[in-house]
């Protein structure tokens, strides 16, 4: 068979772009064999990622040979992910690969254990065809390193956001109909929204941790990055070691909108707002109820969440040895604030937990929350690791303000896409709920999904054209 799935000389069957419930519904049956889905989808990585620098590491034999073992299990026909190929960030366990956290200051050891969110997927029958670029430490908003800039598909001029955006990149691009990625401040999130993906931040708990130290004081949580609303909540229910099922509808919900920026003097632009405006009405059209409240991240909340984000830097540096003096001179200042929190005692569970309650009051009269996820098109892909501290830490906040505060409440929240900007660039908007509410969310988006359908992938790297461009 060639790349694509089909004979040689025959009219090829699309492998590649496919979501990643179908892929596995055609394996499971016997229709497609998983290792001719995993070439495919190389294939595919060899043409597109000299563009986008999605991976650090492609598995191309080890990722043959798994896929050769799900053909060959006895239980093929009941793995809810038989034969997806995935990815998985660069700051988790792959067994004989090497986690790096997107740095080059420790001595690199290969893992002799996957991480769980890695079994899980493992024993769903997925294929780990790589792993994906990170920024060091996966402290920023955009993804890049010395010598490897991480580009958007939707405009390689422009960055796939950050942490997760190696990531994002894949999915965007087909290369995989599913990535595994974390959030701590918006790290699912902010590339889901520059790469018109959809996520969900689950709230604290729901999936297995170990991220780093301690997963950023509990504000980072895995989860996944997809193309689909059905591929996500497969996704989080392997995650979650529960068996697959469709999200509850929860009937008419009452859902707040909100434009207020967490980060005084910065506002989301018109496209951002048009978006959230756009989405309220199709909601309320949809049968919601719609009403507009703020939820005021008080002062000392957005304290915690930074001395969090700073201790974060130096934990993971301890916990993975890494010099400080071979950090980047951005990440060394980042480590440096964090040992200074550290040592008065600025970590402290007090802030995090009111916040907490105050979220769950607010929750106590509306089912969800509506929200921009950030303020105007994706930064440009450029090596920021370059510049200082100030600049990254500036463009972030300027960037993406609306994400971090639900890290440090800890309840869940879900970037779906809702369009395009006029340059073409994906428009996002944030869906948050109480602490449970992910099915509500998932629900929701997938609501939003059939209302108004979006683009799958990147139009340049779309292995599948729409329908509409088919026509043309």
């Amino acid at each position: 068979m060639d790349a694509s799935g089909g004979l040689p000389g025959s009219t090829p069957r699309p492998l590649v772009g496919l979501p990643a419930t179908e892929i596995a519904a055609r394996v499971r049956s016997g229709e497609l064999t998983a290792v001719e889905v995993v070439r495919a989808h190389l294939a595919h990585l060899d043409a597109v990622e000299p563009r986008i620098g999605a991976f650090r590491v492609v598995r191309r034999e080890a990722a043959l040979a798994e896929a050769a073992a799900v053909d060959a299990s006895p239980d093929r026909a009941r793995l809810p992910l038989a034969g997806v190929p995935v990815a998985i960030k660069d700051n988790v366990a792959v067994a004989g690969e090497i986690a790096t956290d997107g740095s080059s200051a420790g001595r690199p050891v290969p893992a002799t254990a996957d991480h769980p969110v890695v079994s899980r997927l493992r024993e769903a029958g997925a294929v780990v065809l790589g792993i994906t670029r990170v920024p060091e430490l996966c402290l920023y908003a955009s993804t890049d390193s010395a010598g490897a800039v991480a580009r958007n598909p939707w405009d390689t001029a422009r960055s796939p956001a950050g942490s997760s955006g190696g990531s994002a990149a894949a999915v965007a691009a087909g290369v995989v109909p599913l990535a595994h990625g974390n959030d701590g401040m918006g790290s699912l999130r902010l590339p889901a929204a520059a790469c018109g993906l959809v996520t969900v931040k689950p709230g604290r708990g729901v999936l297995p941790g170990g991220i780093g130290a301690d997963d950023w004081s509990g504000m980072a949580v895995n989860g996944a990055l997809t193309t689909t609303v059905a591929d996500q909540a497969l996704a989080l229910a392997v995650l979650a070691g529960e068996e697959p099922a469709a999200p509850a509808d929860p009937g008419p919900l009452r859902i707040a909108v909100s434009l207020r920026s967490p980060v005084p003097g910065v506002r989301a632009d018109r496209a951002a707002r048009a978006a959230v405006e756009e989405t309220a009405e199709l909601l309320r059209q949809a049968g919601h109820s719609v009403v507009r409240r703020d939820l005021v991240v008080p002062t000392e909340a957005a304290v915690a969440g930074l001395v969090r984000w700073f201790a974060g830097a130096e934990d993971d540096a301890e916990f993975l040895g890494l010099s400080r003096a071979a950090l980047e001179p951005r990440s060394r200042t980042h480590a440096r604030l964090g040992r200074a929190a550290r040592r008065l005692d600025l970590v402290r569970p007090g802030p995090a937990d009111r916040f907490r309650a105050r979220t769950e009051a607010f929750f106590a009269d509306v089912d969800v929350l509506l929200t921009p996820v950030t303020t105007g098109p994706p930064l440009a892909a450029r090596p920021w690791h370059e510049r200082g501290f100030l600049a990254n830490v500036t463009a972030n906040a300027r960037w993406a303000p609306f994400a971090s505060p639900w890290n440090l409440a800890g309840v869940p929240a879900a970037s779906v896409p809702a369009g395009t900007r006029p340059e073409g660039w994906p428009l996002a908007v944030q869906l948050v709920g109480p602490p449970g509410a992910e099915g509500r969310l998932l629900w929701l988006a997938g609501d939003l999904e059939r209302r108004r359908p979006w683009r799958r992938h990147a139009p340049v790297f779309d292995p599948l054209p729409s329908p509409a461009a088919a026509a043309a």
